[in-house]
């Protein structure tokens, strides 16, 4: 992994190995490099991979987080490192513009709208099932369209078990078509773009799906209207005051066609119900209630129920969850005891809430650090990351109100 702490007036050195999954081969000649979290990615060492895959980094001389970085064909590798840390491994993957056994779990569409704007938050889940495994990475990993006069605000992408980061989709040159640059890896991958438009009371959406699709999701209050132009979409209910209707096996190339009008805003209390929820879940257990899930059978496990805690927590709660890597660390008893005590949030930007999001922040980082290097349980774990989910889904409903 990578980052490592001095304790006295030496530092130790960094030891690890790196693994081409794809050939099951030591990969020699890759660019490692150590990084420095701390006041942004500062290189602090770098060297190469040697014939047998291994490498060594002199070790930081600081306490704050670092991050190895392995570059294999173009694409990115990390993994983070706590202090003390003295080895590392790291699996890297042979790369390519077109990789067969990618394909689309979810696209899900979040939207509400008033006073002449609607705002839509939209998630792409992606799943690369390559064998031999090998990652897709060009510049346009992955294409999809947004609505005519849609302006983008933010967007992020999260790779395999990783943070989710910024990441700007780019024009195609194609109209209203864009596409990532980032790598999609062996495993799943998730972007999240959230924009706006310019609203008069009803809107017609054409969008052509170009990854074939399990699910495209689209979610709006109650009070606003669904229309699809074809069967293609069924109603699945309500969940927290939110409408669904769901598409299922959405072939390459299909353009679904449906219109929405009326106004409305996503209920503020979605996000702490759908939190304890989550907190349930986190036990991984199942919710097959009628209508808890997304229209599956109650026999069948909802193929969604993952991915909720981005569909209602939205880009606010995957924004905090991206930012713990850059954060100091402190001693995790400070952290959690910075959560309890922490006081209410009054507003997005009140010293109160600042308090609050670092500390669930440094939380977060020792959390995942622990999981990776197996000093937690799996159910632990998962008990504590939905304690974590909920407090942040709470500070941010908070700091809306």
């Amino acid at each position: 992994m990578l980052f490592i702490v001095a304790p006295s007036s030496f530092a130790i050195n960094i030891t690890g190995t790196v693994t081409n999954k794809t050939v099951d081969k030591a990969s020699p000649g890759d660019d490692v490099v150590l990084l420095k979290l701390s006041g942004g990615m500062q290189e602090a060492a770098r060297t190469k991979a040697d014939n047998q895959g291994k490498f060594t980094l002199p070790g930081p001389e600081d306490e704050g987080p670092h991050l190895v970085r392995v570059t294999h064909e173009g694409v990115n590798y990390f993994k983070p490192a706590p202090a003390g840390t003295t080895s590392v491994q790291i699996d890297v993957y042979d790369a390519a513009k077109q990789v067969g056994g990618v394909a689309g779990r979810a696209n899900i569409m979040r939207l509400q709208a008033d006073s002449g704007q609607m705002t839509i938050t939209q998630l792409f889940v992606l799943q690369n099932n390559s064998k031999p495994p090998r990652t897709q990475m060009s510049e346009h990993s992955f294409e999809f369209m947004l609505p005519e006069g849609a302006i983008v605000d933010s967007s992020l992408a999260a790779g395999p078990g990783g943070m989710p980061v910024n990441s700007p989709p780019v024009p195609t040159g194609e109209k209203n078509r864009y596409g990532f640059v980032f790598p999609i890896r062996p495993g799943e991958t998730k972007f999240q773009v959230s924009y706006h438009l310019p609203y008069s009371g009803s809107f017609s959406f054409k969008p052509e799906v170009f990854t074939p699709m399990e699910d495209v999701v689209v979610m709006l209050p109650k009070s606003m209207q669904f229309n699809a132009a074809s069967s293609d979409f069924a109603s699945s209910g309500e969940e927290k005051g939110m409408n669904i209707f769901v598409a299922h096996n959405v072939p390459l190339r299909k353009q679904l066609a449906f219109a929405i009008s009326g106004t409305g805003q996503i209920p503020p209390d979605a996000q702490d119900n759908e939190a304890a929820e989550g907190q349930a879940a986190g036990g991984g257990a199942p919710d097959n209630r009628p209508g808890g899930g997304l229209g599956r059978p109650e026999e069948t496990p909802d193929p969604l129920h993952a991915y909720r805690w981005w569909i209602i927590g939205g880009l606010g709660a995957a924004l905090v969850v991206g930012a713990i890597v850059i954060m100091n660390q402190r001693p995790r008893t400070q952290a959690a005891a910075a959560i309890t005590n922490a006081p209410s949030v009054k507003s997005a930007g009140s010293p109160a809430r600042g308090s609050l999001l670092e500390a669930m922040k440094e939380e977060l980082f020792q959390l995942e650090t622990e999981r990776l290097q197996g000093k937690i349980s799996d159910a632990d774990y998962q008990q504590a990351k939905a304690a974590l989910d909920l407090t942040i889904k709470r500070a941010i409903a908070r700091s809306k109100a």
